[in-house]
C-alpha cells in the first residue's frame, strides 16, 4: 500500500520545478533573450526529470540548472550545424556561380524534372508511418544526429537506425 501512496506523490525534483518554474524561466529567457525558446526549454526540463525515478540528488536546484543548461547547448549546437550546413549549401550552389550564372542555369526541361522529383518524394515522405517521417524529418531537415533522436524520442539508436533505413527504402522505391 505505501507504493501506491508514493507512485502518486510528485518527486523531490518534480516539487523543486514547481517550486522554482518562474525563476528557471527567467534565467533561460535572459540566457536565451527569447521567452518562447525559455518556455521550450523549461518545458524540457520537466519532461527529463518526470520520466526519472526518485533518485536522491543533493541539490535539486543546482541539477535543474544544469539539465536546463545542457538542454540550451544543445539547441544552440543544433542551430549552429543548420547554419553551417545552409552555410556550405549557399557557398556552393549559391556564391560560387560563375559571372554567367544564367549559361549554368538549368533548362526548363530540367527544372520541370526536378520538380517533378521534388514532389514526389514530399509526397513519400507524407505517406511515411508517423514515427518513421518524425524520425527522418529531425534527422535529415533539423540536422540531429541518430542519438540525439533517440534520446529525444525516448527510443534505443537502434530503433531509430532502423526507422531511418526504413525511410530510406521509401524514397528509393519507385514511387518516389
Amino acid at each position: 500500500m505505501a507504493d501506491d501512496d508514493s507512485n502518486k506523490r510528485p518527486s523531490l525534483l518534480v516539487a523543486a520545478y514547481m517550486e522554482k518554474r518562474a525563476q528557471l524561466l527567467r534565467f533561460f529567457t535572459m540566457r536565451t533573450s527569447s521567452s518562447s525558446e525559455a518556455e521550450d526549454i523549461v518545458q524540457d526540463i520537466y519532461l527529463r526529470i518526470a520520466a526519472l525515478d526518485d533518485a536522491p540528488i543533493e541539490t535539486p536546484m543546482a541539477y535543474l540548472y544544469r539539465l536546463g543548461t545542457n538542454l540550451m547547448l544543445d539547441r544552440m549546437r543544433t542551430r549552429r550545424r543548420s547554419a553551417a550546413r545552409d552555410d556550405a549549401y549557399y557557398q556552393t550552389f549559391v556564391a560560387g556561380t560563375s559571372p554567367d550564372a544564367e549559361a549554368d542555369a538549368p533548362s526548363p526541361e530540367a527544372a520541370w524534372e526536378a520538380r517533378s522529383r521534388l514532389e514526389r518524394v514530399l509526397a513519400a515522405v507524407e505517406r511515411m508511418p508517423p514515427r518513421r517521417k518524425q524520425v527522418f524529418i529531425m534527422h535529415k531537415i533539423e540536422g540531429l544526429s541518430y542519438a540525439e533522436i533517440a534520446a529525444s524520442l525516448r527510443i534505443s539508436r537502434s530503433a531509430v537506425e532502423k526507422l531511418m533505413m526504413a525511410a530510406l527504402r521509401d524514397l528509393t522505391s519507385g514511387d518516389a
